[in-house]
């Protein structure tokens, strides 16, 4: 027979709201960094290798933005 040793409920109250927003401040700087590191690696291409993606430079905010918060 299994027994569990450690049992942690859900937080309620004050800490279960700071741990949420602790949480989603940390997703939200993971989404920004994916952003900012794919517009950076974009924009540092070149024309013709835009071209051979099939990706026009005023596409490629529209594209790290998918990147990183998904499909709107």
């Amino acid at each position: 027979m299994a027994y569990a040793s450690h049992i942690q409920g859900a937080r309620h109250g004050f800490f279960g709201r700071v741990d949420a927003v602790v949480k989603s401040f940390a997703e939200a700087r993971a989404q920004r960094r994916v952003y900012r590191q794919t517009l950076n690696e974009l924009r540092d291409l070149t024309s013709r290798d835009l071209a051979d993606l099939g990706i026009a430079r005023s596409e490629i905010p529209f594209i790290a933005r998918e990147a990183a918060y998904g499909k709107a």
